[in-house]
Protein backbone atom coordinates (compact mmCIF):
# COMPACT_ATOMS: atom_id res chain seq x y z
CA UNK A 1 0.00 0.00 0.00
CA UNK A 2 1.22 3.53 -0.79
CA UNK A 3 2.53 5.52 2.15
CA UNK A 4 3.64 9.16 2.22
CA UNK A 5 5.03 9.13 -1.33
CA UNK A 6 2.18 10.73 -3.24
CA UNK A 7 2.23 14.17 -1.56
CA UNK A 8 5.91 14.71 -2.38
CA UNK A 9 5.60 13.39 -5.92
CA UNK A 10 2.52 15.50 -6.44
CA UNK A 11 4.25 18.62 -5.14
CA UNK A 12 7.14 18.06 -7.52
CA UNK A 13 4.81 17.43 -10.43
CA UNK A 14 2.73 20.51 -9.71
CA UNK A 15 5.80 22.70 -9.40
CA UNK A 16 7.23 21.30 -12.65
CA UNK A 17 3.90 21.87 -14.38
CA UNK A 18 3.85 25.50 -13.35
CA UNK A 19 7.44 26.05 -14.42
CA UNK A 20 6.77 24.43 -17.78
CA UNK A 21 3.63 26.50 -18.23
CA UNK A 22 5.73 29.63 -17.88
CA UNK A 23 8.61 28.66 -20.13
CA UNK A 24 6.94 27.38 -23.28
CA UNK A 25 5.81 29.37 -26.27
CA UNK A 26 2.61 30.54 -24.64
CA UNK A 27 3.85 34.06 -24.06
CA UNK A 28 3.22 33.64 -20.33
CA UNK A 29 6.12 34.09 -17.94
CA UNK A 30 6.62 34.12 -14.20
CA UNK A 31 7.67 37.70 -13.62
CA UNK A 32 5.29 40.64 -13.24
CA UNK A 33 7.22 43.34 -15.06
CA UNK A 34 4.53 45.11 -17.14
CA UNK A 35 6.17 44.11 -20.43
CA UNK A 36 3.29 42.16 -21.86
CA UNK A 37 4.65 38.86 -20.51
CA UNK A 38 4.11 39.59 -16.84
CA UNK A 39 2.46 36.66 -15.16
CA UNK A 40 2.88 33.87 -12.66
CA UNK A 41 1.63 30.32 -13.07
CA UNK A 42 -0.48 28.31 -10.68
CA UNK A 43 -3.61 26.17 -10.92
CA UNK A 44 -7.04 27.79 -11.05
CA UNK A 45 -9.61 30.07 -12.53
CA UNK A 46 -13.24 30.48 -11.52
CA UNK A 47 -16.06 28.19 -12.60
CA UNK A 48 -19.21 30.01 -11.70
CA UNK A 49 -20.90 33.39 -11.56
CA UNK A 50 -24.19 34.99 -10.64
CA UNK A 51 -25.86 38.08 -12.07
CA UNK A 52 -26.82 41.03 -9.87
CA UNK A 53 -29.85 43.28 -10.17
CA UNK A 54 -28.12 46.03 -12.13
CA UNK A 55 -26.00 43.92 -14.45
CA UNK A 56 -22.90 45.83 -13.40
CA UNK A 57 -22.62 45.03 -9.73
CA UNK A 58 -21.65 48.61 -8.89
CA UNK A 59 -21.69 48.84 -5.12
CA UNK A 60 -22.72 51.81 -3.03
CA UNK A 61 -20.88 50.82 0.14
CA UNK A 62 -18.23 53.53 -0.16
CA UNK A 63 -20.79 55.82 1.46
CA UNK A 64 -20.80 53.68 4.60
CA UNK A 65 -19.51 55.63 7.61
CA UNK A 66 -16.89 53.00 8.48
CA UNK A 67 -15.15 53.12 5.10
CA UNK A 68 -12.65 55.72 4.12
CA UNK A 69 -11.88 56.59 7.77
CA UNK A 70 -8.38 57.81 8.45
CA UNK A 71 -6.14 54.94 9.50
CA UNK A 72 -8.45 52.21 8.16
CA UNK A 73 -6.91 50.29 5.29
CA UNK A 74 -9.17 48.66 2.71
CA UNK A 75 -8.68 46.34 -0.24
CA UNK A 76 -11.39 46.22 -2.91
CA UNK A 77 -11.57 43.11 -5.08
CA UNK A 78 -13.98 43.04 -8.02
CA UNK A 79 -15.35 39.52 -8.30
CA UNK A 80 -17.51 38.24 -11.13
CA UNK A 81 -20.44 36.87 -9.13
CA UNK A 82 -22.50 37.05 -6.03
CA UNK A 83 -21.46 33.96 -4.05
CA UNK A 84 -24.32 31.47 -3.79
CA UNK A 85 -23.26 30.73 -0.21
CA UNK A 86 -20.57 31.47 2.36
CA UNK A 87 -20.42 27.82 3.42
CA UNK A 88 -17.44 26.23 1.62
CA UNK A 89 -18.05 22.56 2.59
CA UNK A 90 -21.46 22.43 0.96
CA UNK A 91 -20.79 24.22 -2.37
CA UNK A 92 -18.39 23.21 -5.14
CA UNK A 93 -17.55 26.78 -6.11
CA UNK A 94 -14.29 28.68 -6.45
CA UNK A 95 -15.95 31.94 -5.51
CA UNK A 96 -17.22 30.45 -2.23
CA UNK A 97 -13.89 28.80 -1.48
CA UNK A 98 -11.92 31.90 -2.43
CA UNK A 99 -13.76 34.03 0.10
CA UNK A 100 -14.04 31.19 2.60
CA UNK A 101 -10.30 30.61 3.03
CA UNK A 102 -10.06 34.08 4.57
CA UNK A 103 -12.78 33.31 7.12
CA UNK A 104 -12.50 29.64 8.01
CA UNK A 105 -9.71 27.18 8.66
CA UNK A 106 -9.41 23.42 8.56
CA UNK A 107 -7.41 20.80 10.43
CA UNK A 108 -4.96 20.57 7.54
CA UNK A 109 -4.30 22.71 4.48
CA UNK A 110 -1.92 22.68 1.52
CA UNK A 111 1.30 24.62 1.85
CA UNK A 112 3.00 26.25 -1.13
CA UNK A 113 4.62 22.92 -2.03
CA UNK A 114 1.22 21.20 -2.12
CA UNK A 115 1.93 19.24 1.04
CA UNK A 116 -0.83 18.66 3.65
CA UNK A 117 0.17 20.79 6.64
CA UNK A 118 -1.40 21.06 10.15
CA UNK A 119 -3.41 24.24 10.66
CA UNK A 120 -5.95 23.72 13.45
CA UNK A 121 -4.38 20.34 14.11
CA UNK A 122 -1.20 20.26 16.18
CA UNK A 123 -0.12 16.73 15.37
CA UNK A 124 -1.49 13.37 14.34
CA UNK A 125 -0.79 9.64 14.56
CA UNK A 126 -1.94 6.83 12.30
CA UNK A 127 -2.74 3.35 13.54
CA UNK A 128 -0.74 0.43 12.19
CA UNK A 129 -3.62 -0.73 10.00
CA UNK A 130 -3.94 2.77 8.52
CA UNK A 131 -7.61 3.12 9.50
CA UNK A 132 -7.48 5.34 12.59
CA UNK A 133 -6.09 8.90 12.66
CA UNK A 134 -5.72 10.39 16.13
CA UNK A 135 -5.46 14.17 15.77
CA UNK A 136 -4.29 16.49 18.54
CA UNK A 137 -5.82 19.97 18.30
CA UNK A 138 -4.08 23.27 18.83
CA UNK A 139 -4.85 24.81 22.21
CA UNK A 140 -6.25 28.29 22.73
CA UNK A 141 -7.65 28.79 19.22
CA UNK A 142 -10.70 31.03 19.34
CA UNK A 143 -13.64 31.43 17.02
CA UNK A 144 -14.74 34.85 15.85
CA UNK A 145 -17.37 34.85 18.62
CA UNK A 146 -14.64 34.58 21.26
CA UNK A 147 -15.34 30.96 22.19
CA UNK A 148 -12.43 28.53 22.33
CA UNK A 149 -12.38 25.72 19.78
CA UNK A 150 -12.80 22.24 21.25
CA UNK A 151 -13.03 18.67 20.00
CA UNK A 152 -16.83 18.94 20.06
CA UNK A 153 -16.68 21.71 17.45
CA UNK A 154 -14.22 19.79 15.30
CA UNK A 155 -16.08 16.49 15.41
CA UNK A 156 -19.39 18.17 14.57
CA UNK A 157 -17.87 20.18 11.71
CA UNK A 158 -15.95 17.27 10.22
CA UNK A 159 -18.88 14.85 10.34
CA UNK A 160 -21.03 17.46 8.61
CA UNK A 161 -18.28 17.93 5.99
CA UNK A 162 -18.28 14.20 5.31
CA UNK A 163 -22.02 14.44 4.71
CA UNK A 164 -22.38 17.65 2.67
CA UNK A 165 -19.15 17.69 0.65
CA UNK A 166 -19.75 15.51 -2.38
CA UNK A 167 -16.00 15.11 -2.87
CA UNK A 168 -15.43 13.99 0.72
CA UNK A 169 -18.44 11.70 0.66
CA UNK A 170 -17.34 10.08 -2.59
CA UNK A 171 -13.84 9.38 -1.34
CA UNK A 172 -14.18 8.67 2.38
CA UNK A 173 -17.93 8.50 2.95
CA UNK A 174 -18.80 6.32 5.91
CA UNK A 175 -15.78 7.55 7.88
CA UNK A 176 -16.46 8.97 11.34
CA UNK A 177 -14.91 11.66 13.53
CA UNK A 178 -15.20 11.21 17.28
CA UNK A 179 -14.16 13.22 20.30
CA UNK A 180 -11.45 11.57 22.39
CA UNK A 181 -11.04 14.44 24.84
CA UNK A 182 -11.39 18.23 24.62
CA UNK A 183 -8.14 18.49 22.66
CA UNK A 184 -8.22 15.31 20.60
CA UNK A 185 -10.39 13.83 17.84
CA UNK A 186 -10.25 10.46 16.15
CA UNK A 187 -10.99 9.74 12.50
CA UNK A 188 -11.87 6.16 11.60
CA UNK A 189 -11.87 5.40 7.87
CA UNK A 190 -13.38 2.38 6.16
CA UNK A 191 -10.30 1.61 4.13
CA UNK A 192 -6.65 2.50 4.58
CA UNK A 193 -5.24 4.78 1.89
CA UNK A 194 -2.22 7.00 1.39
CA UNK A 195 -4.31 10.02 0.39
CA UNK A 196 -6.38 10.62 3.55
CA UNK A 197 -4.47 13.73 4.63
CA UNK A 198 -4.60 15.16 1.11
CA UNK A 199 -8.37 14.74 1.13
CA UNK A 200 -8.60 16.43 4.54
CA UNK A 201 -6.45 19.29 3.21
CA UNK A 202 -8.23 19.68 -0.13
CA UNK A 203 -9.00 23.37 -0.79
CA UNK A 204 -12.22 22.90 -2.77
CA UNK A 205 -15.26 22.24 -0.57
CA UNK A 206 -12.71 22.39 2.21
CA UNK A 207 -13.37 21.06 5.70
CA UNK A 208 -14.08 24.36 7.50
CA UNK A 209 -14.34 24.19 11.28
CA UNK A 210 -17.34 25.94 12.85
CA UNK A 211 -18.67 26.15 16.40
CA UNK A 212 -20.76 23.06 17.16
CA UNK A 213 -23.88 25.17 17.67
CA UNK A 214 -23.54 26.61 14.14
CA UNK A 215 -23.32 23.08 12.75
CA UNK A 216 -26.35 21.95 14.72
CA UNK A 217 -28.46 24.81 13.31
CA UNK A 218 -27.25 24.37 9.72
CA UNK A 219 -29.98 23.95 7.13
CA UNK A 220 -29.59 21.57 4.17
CA UNK A 221 -28.64 24.53 1.96
CA UNK A 222 -25.84 25.57 4.34
CA UNK A 223 -24.95 27.46 7.49
CA UNK A 224 -26.43 30.90 8.05
CA UNK A 225 -23.99 32.05 10.74
CA UNK A 226 -20.50 32.70 9.40
CA UNK A 227 -18.13 32.06 12.28
CA UNK A 228 -14.68 30.57 11.78
CA UNK A 229 -11.17 30.89 13.19
CA UNK A 230 -9.56 32.58 10.18
CA UNK A 231 -7.74 35.90 9.81
CA UNK A 232 -10.91 37.75 8.77
CA UNK A 233 -14.49 37.88 10.04
CA UNK A 234 -17.62 38.30 7.92
CA UNK A 235 -18.77 41.82 8.80
CA UNK A 236 -21.54 42.14 6.18
CA UNK A 237 -22.88 40.39 3.12
CA UNK A 238 -25.01 42.66 0.98
CA UNK A 239 -26.49 40.45 -1.72
CA UNK A 240 -25.42 41.33 -5.26
CA UNK A 241 -23.20 44.13 -3.97
CA UNK A 242 -20.37 42.98 -1.72
CA UNK A 243 -19.05 40.73 1.01
CA UNK A 244 -17.21 42.78 3.62
CA UNK A 245 -14.54 41.09 5.74
CA UNK A 246 -13.02 42.65 8.85
CA UNK A 247 -9.59 41.82 10.22
CA UNK A 248 -9.69 39.37 13.14
CA UNK A 249 -7.58 41.07 15.80
CA UNK A 250 -7.58 37.88 17.89
CA UNK A 251 -6.39 35.60 15.08
CA UNK A 252 -3.95 32.92 16.23
CA UNK A 253 -1.94 31.54 13.32
CA UNK A 254 -0.44 28.10 13.11
CA UNK A 255 3.32 27.66 13.26
CA UNK A 256 5.59 28.77 10.46
CA UNK A 257 5.52 31.58 7.97
CA UNK A 258 2.75 32.00 5.43
CA UNK A 259 2.89 29.14 2.93
CA UNK A 260 0.06 28.49 0.50
CA UNK A 261 -3.07 28.03 2.61
CA UNK A 262 -1.09 27.17 5.75
CA UNK A 263 1.17 28.98 8.21
CA UNK A 264 0.83 32.56 9.42
CA UNK A 265 -2.11 34.18 7.60
CA UNK A 266 -2.41 37.23 9.86
CA UNK A 267 -4.36 39.93 8.04
CA UNK A 268 -2.56 43.07 6.89
CA UNK A 269 -5.45 45.24 5.65
CA UNK A 270 -8.21 46.18 8.09
CA UNK A 271 -11.02 45.49 5.61
CA UNK A 272 -11.37 43.36 2.52
CA UNK A 273 -14.32 44.00 0.21
CA UNK A 274 -15.27 41.39 -2.36
CA UNK A 275 -17.29 43.64 -4.67
CA UNK A 276 -19.76 41.87 -6.94
CA UNK A 277 -19.19 43.19 -10.46
CA UNK A 278 -20.71 40.83 -12.98
CA UNK A 279 -19.87 42.92 -16.04
CA UNK A 280 -16.28 42.34 -17.18
CA UNK A 281 -15.97 45.80 -18.76
CA UNK A 282 -16.94 47.39 -15.45
CA UNK A 283 -14.35 45.31 -13.58
CA UNK A 284 -11.68 46.38 -16.07
CA UNK A 285 -12.65 50.05 -15.95
CA UNK A 286 -12.74 49.92 -12.15
CA UNK A 287 -9.25 48.48 -11.71
CA UNK A 288 -7.88 50.96 -14.27
CA UNK A 289 -9.37 54.00 -12.55
CA UNK A 290 -8.55 52.85 -9.01
CA UNK A 291 -12.08 52.01 -7.85
CA UNK A 292 -10.90 48.44 -7.37
CA UNK A 293 -7.46 47.26 -6.31
CA UNK A 294 -7.96 43.84 -7.89
CA UNK A 295 -10.19 42.63 -10.72
CA UNK A 296 -10.65 38.88 -11.02
CA UNK A 297 -11.84 36.94 -14.07
CA UNK A 298 -10.41 39.21 -16.75
CA UNK A 299 -11.50 38.02 -20.21
CA UNK A 300 -8.48 36.69 -22.03
CA UNK A 301 -9.08 38.84 -25.09
CA UNK A 302 -8.35 41.86 -22.86
CA UNK A 303 -5.08 40.44 -21.58
CA UNK A 304 -2.64 41.86 -24.10
CA UNK A 305 -4.03 45.40 -24.01
CA UNK A 306 -4.11 45.53 -20.21
CA UNK A 307 -0.60 44.11 -19.98
CA UNK A 308 0.64 47.32 -21.64
CA UNK A 309 -0.85 49.50 -18.89
CA UNK A 310 2.02 50.53 -16.60
CA UNK A 311 -0.40 51.07 -13.71
CA UNK A 312 -1.50 47.43 -13.72
CA UNK A 313 0.05 44.06 -13.01
CA UNK A 314 -1.40 41.08 -14.85
CA UNK A 315 -1.34 37.69 -13.17
CA UNK A 316 -2.08 34.64 -15.31
CA UNK A 317 -2.49 31.22 -13.75
CA UNK A 318 -2.60 27.96 -15.62
CA UNK A 319 -6.01 27.22 -14.31
CA UNK A 320 -7.70 24.01 -15.33
CA UNK A 321 -9.92 22.54 -18.01
CA UNK A 322 -13.00 23.72 -19.88
CA UNK A 323 -15.34 20.73 -19.84
CA UNK A 324 -18.55 19.55 -21.45
CA UNK A 325 -20.65 17.34 -19.15
CA UNK A 326 -23.38 15.01 -20.41
CA UNK A 327 -26.58 13.85 -18.80
CA UNK A 328 -26.06 10.08 -18.77
CA UNK A 329 -29.24 9.10 -16.95
CA UNK A 330 -32.31 10.82 -18.43
CA UNK A 331 -34.09 10.83 -21.78
CA UNK A 332 -32.33 10.69 -25.13
CA UNK A 333 -28.95 11.38 -23.50
CA UNK A 334 -29.10 8.04 -21.68
CA UNK A 335 -28.35 6.45 -25.06
CA UNK A 336 -24.54 6.03 -25.32
CA UNK A 337 -24.62 6.30 -29.13
CA UNK A 338 -26.14 9.79 -28.82
CA UNK A 339 -23.36 10.81 -26.47
CA UNK A 340 -20.76 9.42 -28.84
CA UNK A 341 -22.41 11.25 -31.73
CA UNK A 342 -22.01 14.50 -29.80
CA UNK A 343 -18.35 13.75 -29.12
CA UNK A 344 -17.81 13.04 -32.82
CA UNK A 345 -19.27 16.40 -33.81
CA UNK A 346 -17.04 18.57 -31.58
CA UNK A 347 -14.39 20.87 -33.02
CA UNK A 348 -12.54 21.89 -29.87
CA UNK A 349 -10.26 24.37 -31.65
CA UNK A 350 -13.24 26.49 -32.67
CA UNK A 351 -14.78 26.17 -29.21
CA UNK A 352 -11.63 27.30 -27.43
CA UNK A 353 -11.01 30.20 -29.82
CA UNK A 354 -14.54 31.47 -29.19
CA UNK A 355 -14.06 31.06 -25.45
CA UNK A 356 -10.61 32.58 -24.98
CA UNK A 357 -9.72 34.43 -28.19
CA UNK A 358 -5.96 33.90 -27.98
CA UNK A 359 -4.33 30.55 -28.83
CA UNK A 360 -1.43 31.39 -26.52
CA UNK A 361 -3.79 31.27 -23.54
CA UNK A 362 -5.29 27.83 -24.05
CA UNK A 363 -4.13 24.33 -24.97
CA UNK A 364 -5.74 21.52 -26.91
CA UNK A 365 -5.31 18.38 -24.81
CA UNK A 366 -7.66 15.54 -23.88
CA UNK A 367 -6.26 15.08 -20.36
CA UNK A 368 -8.31 15.84 -17.27
CA UNK A 369 -5.15 16.57 -15.26
CA UNK A 370 -2.21 18.92 -15.82
CA UNK A 371 -0.58 17.62 -19.02
CA UNK A 372 2.92 17.95 -17.57
CA UNK A 373 2.09 16.08 -14.36
CA UNK A 374 4.55 13.16 -14.38
CA UNK A 375 2.10 10.80 -12.73
CA UNK A 376 -1.39 11.89 -13.77
CA UNK A 377 -0.86 13.70 -17.06
CA UNK A 378 -2.16 11.50 -19.90
CA UNK A 379 -4.06 11.81 -23.17
CA UNK A 380 -5.71 8.41 -22.71
CA UNK A 381 -8.99 8.34 -24.61
CA UNK A 382 -7.82 11.01 -27.05
CA UNK A 383 -9.31 9.07 -29.97
CA UNK A 384 -12.67 10.40 -28.73
CA UNK A 385 -11.39 13.99 -28.42
CA UNK A 386 -11.69 16.83 -30.94
CA UNK A 387 -12.93 14.48 -33.68
CA UNK A 388 -14.49 17.16 -35.91
CA UNK A 389 -16.45 14.45 -37.72
CA UNK A 390 -20.12 15.38 -38.34
CA UNK A 391 -20.49 12.47 -40.78
CA UNK A 392 -19.61 10.00 -38.02
CA UNK A 393 -22.02 11.87 -35.76
CA UNK A 394 -24.84 11.40 -38.29
CA UNK A 395 -24.13 7.66 -38.51
CA UNK A 396 -24.27 7.29 -34.74
CA UNK A 397 -27.47 9.34 -34.56
CA UNK A 398 -29.06 7.02 -37.10
CA UNK A 399 -27.86 3.97 -35.16
CA UNK A 400 -29.38 5.44 -31.98
CA UNK A 401 -32.71 6.04 -33.70
CA UNK A 402 -32.58 9.77 -33.09
CA UNK A 403 -36.00 11.34 -33.83
CA UNK A 404 -35.20 15.05 -33.54
CA UNK A 405 -35.50 15.07 -29.76
CA UNK A 406 -34.39 18.34 -28.21
CA UNK A 407 -30.88 18.55 -26.76
CA UNK A 408 -30.88 21.25 -24.05
CA UNK A 409 -27.66 23.05 -23.22
CA UNK A 410 -27.93 25.10 -20.01
CA UNK A 411 -25.51 27.95 -19.43
CA UNK A 412 -24.97 31.35 -17.82
CA UNK A 413 -23.70 34.56 -19.41
CA UNK A 414 -21.89 35.43 -16.19
CA UNK A 415 -18.88 33.49 -17.38
CA UNK A 416 -18.25 34.49 -21.00
CA UNK A 417 -15.99 31.53 -21.78
CA UNK A 418 -18.67 29.06 -20.67
CA UNK A 419 -21.43 30.92 -22.51
CA UNK A 420 -19.44 31.40 -25.74
CA UNK A 421 -18.37 27.76 -25.75
CA UNK A 422 -21.99 26.70 -25.33
CA UNK A 423 -23.08 28.70 -28.37
CA UNK A 424 -20.37 27.15 -30.54
CA UNK A 425 -21.24 23.65 -29.35
CA UNK A 426 -24.89 24.37 -30.16
CA UNK A 427 -23.95 25.32 -33.71
CA UNK A 428 -21.76 22.26 -34.17
CA UNK A 429 -24.58 20.01 -32.95
CA UNK A 430 -27.02 21.66 -35.35
CA UNK A 431 -24.62 21.06 -38.23
CA UNK A 432 -24.57 17.38 -37.28
CA UNK A 433 -28.38 17.27 -37.32
CA UNK A 434 -29.31 17.67 -33.67
CA UNK A 435 -32.11 19.92 -32.47
CA UNK A 436 -29.94 21.79 -29.99
CA UNK A 437 -31.35 24.59 -27.84
CA UNK A 438 -29.58 26.85 -25.34
CA UNK A 439 -31.22 27.93 -22.09
CA UNK A 440 -29.45 30.81 -20.34
CA UNK A 441 -29.89 31.60 -16.66
CA UNK A 442 -28.37 33.67 -13.89
CA UNK A 443 -25.74 31.72 -12.02
CA UNK A 444 -27.88 30.51 -9.13
CA UNK A 445 -30.55 29.18 -11.48
CA UNK A 446 -27.92 27.64 -13.73
CA UNK A 447 -26.54 25.79 -10.71
CA UNK A 448 -30.00 24.46 -9.91
CA UNK A 449 -30.48 23.17 -13.46
CA UNK A 450 -26.96 21.77 -13.62
CA UNK A 451 -27.57 19.74 -10.48
CA UNK A 452 -30.76 18.09 -11.79
CA UNK A 453 -30.46 15.68 -14.75
CA UNK A 454 -34.14 16.27 -15.50
CA UNK A 455 -33.30 19.89 -16.37
CA UNK A 456 -30.34 19.59 -18.75
CA UNK A 457 -28.87 17.53 -21.55
CA UNK A 458 -25.43 19.10 -21.37
CA UNK A 459 -23.59 21.96 -19.69
CA UNK A 460 -20.13 23.48 -19.86
CA UNK A 461 -18.05 24.67 -16.92
CA UNK A 462 -14.42 25.52 -16.40
CA UNK A 463 -13.03 23.37 -13.60
CA UNK A 464 -9.79 23.94 -11.75
CA UNK A 465 -7.08 21.33 -11.57
CA UNK A 466 -7.28 18.99 -8.61
CA UNK A 467 -4.31 17.61 -6.73
CA UNK A 468 -5.53 14.06 -7.24
CA UNK A 469 -7.61 12.83 -10.19
CA UNK A 470 -9.98 11.07 -7.80
CA UNK A 471 -11.10 14.54 -6.69
CA UNK A 472 -12.33 15.57 -10.14
CA UNK A 473 -15.94 16.76 -10.30
CA UNK A 474 -16.62 14.52 -13.30
CA UNK A 475 -16.29 11.50 -10.98
CA UNK A 476 -18.78 12.92 -8.49
CA UNK A 477 -22.30 11.60 -9.09
CA UNK A 478 -23.72 14.78 -7.57
CA UNK A 479 -22.08 16.94 -10.23
CA UNK A 480 -23.68 15.73 -13.47
CA UNK A 481 -25.36 12.51 -12.39
CA UNK A 482 -22.70 10.04 -13.56
CA UNK A 483 -23.41 6.76 -11.77
CA UNK A 484 -21.30 3.91 -13.13
CA UNK A 485 -19.77 1.05 -11.19
CA UNK A 486 -16.62 1.36 -13.29
CA UNK A 487 -15.95 4.76 -11.71
CA UNK A 488 -16.27 3.43 -8.17
CA UNK A 489 -14.10 0.43 -8.96
CA UNK A 490 -11.36 2.47 -10.59
CA UNK A 491 -11.28 5.05 -7.79
CA UNK A 492 -10.78 2.18 -5.35
CA UNK A 493 -8.07 0.69 -7.56
CA UNK A 494 -6.20 4.01 -7.75
CA UNK A 495 -6.31 4.51 -3.99
CA UNK A 496 -5.18 0.97 -3.18
CA UNK A 497 -2.52 0.70 -5.90
CA UNK A 498 0.76 -0.86 -4.83
CA UNK A 499 2.90 1.75 -6.62
CA UNK A 500 2.72 5.15 -8.26
CA UNK A 501 3.05 3.46 -11.65
CA UNK A 502 0.11 1.16 -10.92
CA UNK A 503 -1.98 4.09 -9.74
CA UNK A 504 -1.17 6.03 -12.92
CA UNK A 505 -2.16 3.05 -15.06
CA UNK A 506 -5.50 2.76 -13.27
CA UNK A 507 -6.13 6.48 -13.84
CA UNK A 508 -5.38 6.10 -17.56
CA UNK A 509 -7.99 3.36 -17.70
CA UNK A 510 -10.51 5.54 -15.88
CA UNK A 511 -9.89 8.55 -18.15
CA UNK A 512 -10.37 6.31 -21.17
CA UNK A 513 -13.64 5.05 -19.68
CA UNK A 514 -14.95 8.60 -19.24
CA UNK A 515 -14.56 9.16 -22.98
CA UNK A 516 -15.69 5.73 -24.18
CA UNK A 517 -18.75 5.86 -21.91
CA UNK A 518 -19.52 9.39 -23.02
CA UNK A 519 -19.64 10.85 -19.52
CA UNK A 520 -17.98 14.14 -20.47
CA UNK A 521 -15.23 15.66 -22.54
CA UNK A 522 -12.39 18.03 -21.84
CA UNK A 523 -12.60 20.83 -24.40
CA UNK A 524 -9.18 22.23 -23.56
CA UNK A 525 -6.93 23.70 -20.87
CA UNK A 526 -7.20 27.37 -19.97
CA UNK A 527 -5.34 30.22 -18.30
CA UNK A 528 -7.06 32.50 -15.79
CA UNK A 529 -6.18 36.20 -15.55
CA UNK A 530 -6.38 38.64 -12.64
CA UNK A 531 -5.49 42.34 -12.89
CA UNK A 532 -4.18 44.31 -9.93
CA UNK A 533 -3.08 47.85 -9.31
CA UNK A 534 0.71 48.16 -9.37
CA UNK A 535 0.44 49.37 -5.75
CA UNK A 536 -0.93 46.02 -4.53
CA UNK A 537 1.67 43.98 -2.68
CA UNK A 538 1.50 40.62 -0.89
CA UNK A 539 -1.11 38.86 -3.00
CA UNK A 540 -0.52 35.13 -3.34
CA UNK A 541 -2.14 32.17 -4.98
CA UNK A 542 -2.89 28.54 -4.25
CA UNK A 543 -6.07 27.30 -5.87
CA UNK A 544 -7.51 30.75 -5.02
CA UNK A 545 -6.13 34.25 -4.88
CA UNK A 546 -5.31 34.95 -1.23
CA UNK A 547 -5.47 38.46 0.16
CA UNK A 548 -4.65 38.28 3.88
CA UNK A 549 -1.09 39.49 3.18
CA UNK A 550 -2.13 42.30 0.81
CA UNK A 551 -1.27 45.93 1.40
CA UNK A 552 -1.15 48.88 -0.98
Amino acid sequence: MLRKKWPRMLAAAMCMAFLCAGCGNSGIGTDNTNDGKNTEDAADAGIENAADDTGTGSADHKEDPDTGDAGVSEIHIAIAANPPSLDPPSVNSNIVGGIGVHVYESLFAMNQDYEPTPVLAESYEVSEDGKVYTIKLRKGVKFHNGEEMTADDVAASMNRWLEVSAKANTLIGGSVFEKVDDETVKLTVNEASSDILMILASPIQFAAIYPAEVVEKAAPEGVDTYIGTGPYKVAEWKQDQYVKLEKNADYQPSEGGASGLAGDKTGVSDMIYFDVVTDAATRIAGVKNGQYDVAEEIPLDNYEALAQDNNLVMRAERGGTLNLFFNTTEGIMANPDIRQAILASLNCEDILMASYGNPQLYELNAGWCIPTDAQWGTDAGSEFYNQKNPDKAKELMQKAGYQNEQITLVTTEDYPEMYNATLVVQEQLKQAGFQAEVETYDFSTFMEHRADPKQFSMFITSNSYNMLPIQLSVLDSGWAGLDAKEVTEKISAIRSAASEEDAAAEWKDLQTFLYSYGAASVLGHYTGVTATSKDVDGMNYLRFNTYWGVSK
